[in-house]
């Protein structure tokens, strides 16, 4: 195995353990919990908190630890416009949509075809959770770790060998991490899109903030959009709901719109490759057919396949 294969096995590897590490210490805090008060996990507050812990806050320090000890090099810092964050703020909305309609169709269709109902679990818990949990948890806390996790640590270490090789790991890892296949479309292109925004920024608070966003539109806004058209179609409106009604489809439409123009447009950028950009013959042999990456990848599809049939 060649010095190139080597170094994305290694990356594989180091996501594979930080993916494991979160499920043992899940499987560690539940059964703990379990003995001290049953019914903690069996609330939606406690499994949101629960999450948020296990999956972020403690195998952090794992993860710096495995990336640390490779060479990282951040990408030329640049400043963002207010026009143009807008913009991709609307880009990243438009994929959002884009890929949830795909996630959507394609569960529906395996709902469809097999004896499994597709289920998606996060929004179950945005749901049912409190507000502010999601406000805290899914909108602010998650956006932070995850754009560390796989943009910053990621991107740093996989910049070397082009952009292309960078926005396409970080895409692929950030969609597998979600561990359900009703998120992986969207976060696929998201995360690609954001791995974009910060290699043409060198700035992880740009793409902090568009994720915050993204995931505020979804756990926050949208209970608020569902209850206002709960309250109009029963017939128990309230000025409030009407204005939070047509003000998401003022966003959805003049995003959608400029969303689609920007992305039109994209096959003619082109991004600053740093110096010494190392070429690979076979890309994607190097890149994912390792190790450490087939493992990684197997590991979460099998969580997919677990949460289908479950």
């Amino acid at each position: 195995m060649n010095v190139d294969k080597k170094f994305f096995s290694k990356v594989g590897f180091n996501y594979l353990i930080y993916g494991i590490a979160s499920i043992i210490i899940q499987v560690i805090i539940i059964n703990i919990l379990g003995l001290l008060n049953s019914n903690l996990i069996y609330d939606f507050n406690s499994l949101t908190i629960i999450s948020a812990i296990c999956n972020y806050i403690l195998p952090f320090p794992i993860l710096i630890y495995l990336m640390g000890k490779i060479y990282s090099q951040t990408p030329e810092k640049n400043t963002l416009t207010v026009k143009r964050f807008i913009a991709y703020i609307a880009v990243t909305l438009t994929l959002m949509w884009a890929g949830n309609i795909i996630g959507l169709a394609i569960t529906a269709l395996i709902s469809f075809i097999t004896p499994f109902e597709v289920s998606n679990p996060v929004q179950s818990m945005i749901n049912s959770s409190d507000i502010w949990l999601n406000l805290m948890l899914i909108s602010i806390i998650g956006p932070i770790f995850e754009e560390i996790f796989f943009r910053k640590l990621l991107i740093d270490r996989t910049m070397k060998y082009g952009a292309k090789a960078s926005i396409l790991l970080s895409a692929l890892l950030f969609g597998l991490f979600h561990g359900n296949l009703n998120q992986f479309f969207y976060a696929f292109l998201i995360g690609g899109f954001f791995a974009y925004v910060y290699i043409r920024t060198g700035k992880i608070k740009y793409t902090i903030l568009l994720h915050i966003i993204v995931n505020l539109m979804g756990s926050v806004v949208s209970l608020f959009v569902v209850s206002g058209v709960e309250h109009i179609t029963s017939g128990f409106v309230q000025p409030l709901d009407i204005v939070i009604v047509v003000l998401y489809i003022m966003i959805i439409f003049a995003s959608f719109l400029i969303g689609i123009i920007k992305l039109s447009g994209f096959k003619n950028v082109r991004i600053a490759e740093l110096p010494g950009k190392i070429i690979l013959r076979e890309p994607v042999k190097t890149i994912i057919l390792n190790p450490g990456m087939i493992l990684f990848i197997g590991f979460s599809i099998a969580l997919m396949i677990r949460q289908i049939i479950a």
